[in-house]
């Protein structure tokens, strides 16, 4: 049942991811520019460019900020990934017996008897 579960959730976490794959394209390539803008505004001397530069930089922002739906979909790969690790998680634990404090309670209880 377990599994069900963890298939269902994945299977609505991978069809969200595809819905908003738009703008998670959309938010990658605005703020991949932005960053440039960004490192050329820094390295320029002249006035106006920065003045370019900035308005160029404004106008990539509300770019970036108009991909808000890109967050839903970063949680959906999220959730995809916590299903992935949970789907793979071995049931059966081992117990390390490398533990003194485990090994000395074992003794101890082996010499009292």
């Amino acid at each position: 049942m377990k599994k069900f579960g963890l298939l269902l959730i994945g299977g609505i976490a991978a069809l969200v991811l595809l819905s908003n794959l738009g703008p998670l394209v959309g938010l990658a390539v605005s703020l991949t520019i932005l960053y440039f803008v960004f490192k050329q505004f820094l390295k320029t001397d002249s006035i106006w460019l920065k003045i370019g530069l900035g308005i160029l930089g404004l106008v990539l922002l509300t770019a970036a900020a108009s991909n808000v739906p890109a967050i839903v979909g970063i949680a959906a790969a999220y959730i995809l990934y916590v299903v992935y690790k949970k789907w793979n998680e071995n049931k059966n634990t081992v117990v390390e017996e490398n533990d003194p404090f485990q090994n000395f309670e074992k003794q101890w209880a082996q010499l009292n008897k």
